[in-house]
């Protein structure tokens, strides 16, 4: 079978947005390329994964890579996802150069070749993000979250997603109740699990997403504390819970403050990540505005993460 690889030259700020259209679009994975990786400064504790090579990466900005199937649907698919990422212009979304570029791949270079972007990441002070296909034999109380990038929605590496784990773990207490906003993979739901929580909610609007948060929480076998749903945001969702995460758009952030004020228990947490820096003061006015106190603002990169408290 032939492949079609899209590949999109855009920012840091359009990463998640556009990797979330190419998966409702059909993508059979999605690679990110980002300069940005060759430049972090991590502990050496795994080798080949701070070994990547600078030819992979763009200059500047950020490249995404996208697989579709070849058929006879394949220029309609193109013209759609074009469409959707310059409709992302409505949302103040810097989509920088949007150099979009299309080729064709065989089955075998498409099915092995993102593999190489991809080793055990640790990512927080109790996490490690693992590819299944790597073997890894964690330290004591190290915690251990396996996904397979080809089928899930990223890696688990992006700041937005790690400030996310970083803020669960300063949060999430034995017995805790969570509702996960966007759950995307399944990550942040696995993560809460394996940090005490007794029972979460991974909610999604895309049925592809719920089916990979699902598989994923059978690979990292808390599926029985986990009930994925295909749901929007908290609409109609009658729970209360200890803490309500989302790993969104600051511009979706927007839209369910109040019904994540309404969901959560008095004291409860509300974790908000997927925020650039230049929306940072707009969530946190929305934030306050609903009734929420934030106790704490983490930041990496040009990202943003809060948490906030139901007092």
């Amino acid at each position: 079978m032939k492949w079609s690889e899209f590949s999109i030259h855009t920012t840091q700020e359009a990463v998640e947005p556009i990797s979330n259209i190419l998966h409702e679009s059909g993508a059979s994975g999605v690679v990110i390329e980002d300069r940005l990786d060759l430049l972090k400064e991590r502990e050496d504790r795994y080798g080949e994964i701070y070994q990547l090579n600078p030819d992979d990466y763009p200059e500047e900005g950020v490249i995404i890579k996208a697989y579709l199937p070849v058929n006879s649907f394949l220029g309609e698919t193109v013209d759609e996802i074009k469409e959707a990422i310059n409709n992302l212009l409505l949302y103040n979304i810097d989509l920088g150069r949007n150099d979009i570029s299309i080729s064709e791949v065989n089955e075998e270079e498409w099915a092995t070749a993102w593999k190489k972007y991809y080793h055990p990441v640790k990512i927080s002070e109790k996490f490690t993000i693992v590819p299944t296909w790597e073997s890894y034999t964690p330290e004591k109380n190290e915690l251990i979250i396996e996904l397979d990038p080809g089928m899930a929605f990223g890696t688990g590496t992006h700041p937005t997603t790690v400030l996310c784990i970083q803020a669960l773990e300063r949060t999430i207490k034995t017995g805790h109740s969570v509702i996960d906003v966007g759950t995307g993979s399944g990550v942040l739901s696995i993560a809460a699990a394996k940090l005490g929580a007794k029972t979460i909610y991974a909610l999604d609007l895309d049925p592809v997403a719920v089916e990979s948060a699902r598989l994923n929480t059978k690979i990292n076998k808390v599926s029985d504390h986990v009930e994925v749903k295909q749901n929007n945001l908290l609409d109609e969702m009658n729970e209360q819970a200890d803490v309500v995460v989302a790993n969104i758009l600051a511009e979706v952030i927007l839209r369910f403050v109040t019904d994540a004020y309404t969901n959560l228990k008095k004291g409860g947490t509300f974790i908000t990540s997927g925020i650039i820096h230049n929306k940072k003061d707009q969530v946190k006015l929305a934030l306050q505005n609903a009734g929420f106190a934030i106790h704490e603002t983490l930041v990496m990169e040009d990202w943003i993460a809060f948490i906030a408290k139901k007092e």
